[in-house]
């Protein structure tokens, strides 16, 4: 059975050191793929026909539970289940209310998720009840015909709707959206009026070199550095110290009045400040996304109905977080810096 089948253990954190990497970062982000699975094929995430993982290889519903609960009690203090598409997960409301008890202790800041939007018509009302606060949207484009060249096989409507439903169960919606050359290049101020309209942040991200995809990644890079320059003699952009606990930086627009992120791996890396690790839902832990470098977790998860096998993974683990990524995108560097999708690591 993939619920959990016994009472969670809550999380004591003042029998846990916190998490700190070797360069003093104190580790209190935790990102976690629920599933590799996803109802999209966006094309700069996974190959048209993808090669998906066998049920028996992800983490169950109460392995995850433990995983997660175990970072909590280091000192994570802020969650976020990514996929793949995370809401097409069997049962993953299971996962949320079990989850959603270290709100209720304190000993959890926020609960979060990023998902496509295609789910949410369906899970809005659920996810705001169990204490979730914040969702991020992946949305690249309003135009539906670029919509499904992107996606490959999504339904621009479904994702307005899941945005309405989410918005109308209270929950704070932050559009994300993948800067693509010759794509969406022309349509990102329109994509930012539209969703500071509704009173939503738009995230800028550039297209990071994991995963062999087609496309080539240099025909799709496009630099944050180049779209801001092309805003700003349109757009009164102000910096702000604004920070969400992600890896943007950000501004505001003036003319608007919200919030405008960049994600910069490419142009601008954000390593110094990284705080946050990510696990995949075969309970593989990357200290650094743009690293190959991992830890299982899995095996001490299995290993013993205990944690203490699981903390001493974790440690280890995190004794080894890099300093930063080595991401580059070049003529000359066609290969992608890290060979798994984003969707195996969770984004």
């Amino acid at each position: 059975m993939n619920a959990p089948s016994r009472a969670p253990v809550p999380a004591t954190g003042a029998s846990r050191a916190p998490l700190v990497d070797p360069f003093r970062r104190a580790i209190t982000y935790l990102r976690v793929s629920v599933t590799d699975r996803c109802d999209f094929r966006c094309v700069y995430c996974m190959s048209e026909n993808m090669a998906f993982l066998p049920k028996q290889d992800l983490l169950t519903l109460e392995e995850l539970d433990r995983l997660c609960s175990a970072f909590v009690a280091r000192g994570v203090r802020k969650l976020r289940l990514t996929g793949g598409e995370p809401l097409v997960r069997r049962d993953i409301m299971v996962l949320f209310r079990s989850l959603a008890r270290h709100l209720k202790t304190g000993a959890l800041d926020e609960l979060n998720v990023t998902t496509n939007g295609s789910q949410l018509p369906r899970y809005a009302e659920e996810l705001a009840a169990c204490g979730v606060k914040r969702i991020n949207v992946s949305l690249d484009t309003l135009d539906p015909a670029r919509f499904r060249d992107i996606t490959r096989w999504g339904d621009l409507a479904k994702v307005l709707a899941g945005i309405d439903a989410a918005q109308g169960a209270g929950l704070h919606v932050k559009i994300n959206a993948v800067a693509l050359k010759g794509v969406n290049e022309e349509e990102i101020p329109s994509l930012m009026e539209w969703a500071h309209g509704r009173g939503m942040d738009l995230s800028l991200i550039e297209v990071m070199p994991l995963g062999d995809i087609e496309p080539a990644r240099i025909d799709q890079y496009l630099p944050l550095s180049l779209v801001r320059s092309r805003l700003a003699p349109r757009y009164t952009l102000e910096d702000i110290d604004y920070k969400s606990g992600g890896p943007a930086s950000c501004v505001r627009v003036a003319e608007t009045g919200g919030r405008l992120g960049f994600i910069t791996p490419l142009t601008h890396n954000f390593c110094e400040g990284c705080n946050r690790v990510r696990v995949t839902c075969t309970g593989t832990l990357y200290m650094c996304l743009g690293q190959d470098d991992a830890a299982d977790l899995r095996a001490p998860l299995r290993a013993s109905e205990a944690d203490d096998l699981l903390h001493a993974a974790i440690e280890e683990a995190i004794a080894r977080k890099p300093k930063g990524h080595d991401f580059v995108i070049d003529r000359r560097t066609n290969r992608p810096a890290v060979a798994r999708h984003m969707s195996v690591t969770g984004g």
